[in-house]
């Protein structure tokens, strides 16, 4: 099961983000951003039931584990903003074929690892992004920090980078472990 702060995670912060200074841990991504990337297979990191929209065909969501669960096909991710964020990432990396939504943490050893050394592209989001709460309400506030979409496989580096006039700046990788999780598909 994946952990936050050394405890079991709650319901409640699967699909979200972790604020000290909000009211709640669950922040859905902005709809635009999600259906403006296309359909997604599976979402293994969900917000929980009742959700105000889908995210993928399949949702998991506590208590399954989707950490632990199989995944196929295009993977959408919103992590939980914590230091598991690494754990989701280094799954997607394996897996091969998805789109993940993290901070721009860019000089952090997590994402040194999980993503300058395994991505495909970078779409790093223009503004700040205001996400969503559990019942699909706008928050007022930003979140408080950049965010960027992570592609891994040539399929979602592609879809990012048609995205890059309108969201944002798009940077290509070139990462030998997705290039293999690409071929070997």
């Amino acid at each position: 099961m994946a952990r936050l702060g050394g405890s079991r995670m709650s319901a409640r912060s699967m699909g979200s983000h972790q604020s000290a200074r909000a009211e709640t841990t669950t922040w859905l991504t902005p709809p635009h951003i999600n259906g403006g990337l296309g359909s997604f297979d599976l979402d293994p990191c969900a917000a929980p039931s009742p959700r105000p929209w889908p995210t993928a065909r399949r949702h998991i969501e506590l208590p399954e584990d989707g950490l632990e669960a199989a995944w196929a096909g295009r993977v959408w991710l919103n992590p939980p903003y914590s230091f598991a964020a690494w754990d989701w990432l280094s799954k997607l990396a394996e897996h091969g074929e998805g789109t993940a939504l993290v901070f721009a943490r860019t000089e952090t050893a997590g994402f040194v690892r999980e993503v300058w050394d395994k991505a495909t592209g970078l779409l790093f989001l223009h503004g700040r992004l205001h996400f969503h709460y559990p019942d699909g309400t706008r928050a007022a506030a930003n979140s408080g920090a950049p965010s960027v979409l992570v592609a891994y496989g040539q399929k979602d580096a592609q879809i990012l980078a048609d995205k890059a006039n309108e969201w944002g700046t798009y940077v290509p990788l070139n990462n030998a472990s997705t290039t293999k999780a690409r071929t070997a598909a």
